[in-house]
């Protein structure tokens, strides 16, 4: 498993490296990034869910993804309490932005090609579950950590997100039995197949806006990177050897829990006038490091699971 990580984060370095290439050459500029970015986030991200749906009703699945829906929100208390932990208030440090992206990973762009490549559809069925938790727990406690704001009315727009959406309408579909006819399924998963190429180009356009010389020079990155993508991961690859459920399942919430911080904290820090250069270095460090870090914790997991199991 560890070998297929290995090889799409590679495959998904190469994409990024392209994007970068492109903002640097002026091929895609920042105001057409924002736009890709809202087709891959608000189209083909629920397509690539919803499809995964349209899958046989068997016991199994379904006993999987209660059991994914109560591991994923175990892993946010998880990831929040530690986040405080390790992370304290001090003056002169971007306390709120260093936590909502330990807590906070990029869990659709870069979870849905690693769970689709470790287990095909079956892995992105999986993955709901997590996506569906995220959504909930970051516009709520992600908002109000990040912002202080209290507003109901924004926080009650994840509900009727296209993510969502598409949970809610796939569950149903799943559940009844419904499938689309040959003719649109095809269309769709045309779509779904643009998931991967299209939103790690994005990544690499937004990395390639990032002061890297001036990101070297900054501990918080270091130290907002190690928590993310080695010190939690490692905690909640130990606490899944407690839980008998599924490797399937295991792995892909381990995958999405452990991917690099989510671009959601840049957009948020921009609406809101926080410091987003300091939350898109973090971005940028820790996407280029996940290409190492993420086979690493997969084959830790794979280790621990041989000697404990």
């Amino acid at each position: 498993m560890s070998l297929i990580i290995l090889r799409q984060t590679v495959i998904m370095l190469i994409l990024m490296l392209v994007g970068a290439i492109c903002r640097k050459t002026g091929i895609i500029s920042s105001e057409t990034n924002k736009g890709l970015s809202k087709f891959v986030l608000q189209i083909v991200n629920p397509v690539v869910i919803f499809m995964s749906y349209q899958t046989e009703l068997r016991g199994e699945l379904v006993r999987n993804l209660l059991m994914a829906f109560a591991i994923s929100a175990a892993v946010f208390l998880i990831m929040i309490a530690a986040s405080y932990l390790f992370i304290r208030k001090k003056e002169n440090r971007e306390t709120e932005i260093e936590r909502f992206s330990a807590i906070y990973s990029n869990c659709g762009f870069m979870g849905i090609p690693l769970a689709k490549a470790l287990f095909g559809m079956e892995g992105v069925f999986y993955l709901t579950a997590f996506l569906t938790v995220f959504n909930l727990v970051a516009w709520t406690h992600g908002i109000i950590l990040l912002t202080g704001e209290r507003d109901m009315k924004k926080i009650a727009k994840v509900f009727y997100s296209p993510t969502v959406i598409a949970i809610v309408f796939g569950l149903a579909a799943f559940f009844c039995q419904i499938r689309l006819p040959q003719l649109p399924a095809d269309a769709l998963n045309y779509i779904s197949d643009l998931n991967t190429p299209l939103a790690m180009v994005v990544s690499g356009v937004s990395m390639a806006e990032t002061n890297l010389f001036g990101m070297l020079k900054k501990g918080g990155v270091y130290r907002t990177c190690l928590i993310r993508l080695i010190i939690l991961p490692v905690i909640l690859s130990l606490a899944f050897l407690f839980i008998p459920v599924s490797m399937k399942v295991k792995l892909t919430i381990l995958v999405a829990a452990s991917a690099p911080p989510a671009a959601m904290c840049t957009l948020q820090c921009l609406r809101c006038g926080k410091n987003y250069l300091y939350s898109s270095e973090i971005f940028t460090a820790g996407t280029l490091l996940s290409v190492l870090t993420l086979p690493l914790i997969v084959k830790f997991t794979e280790y621990l699971t041989k000697i404990f199991c």
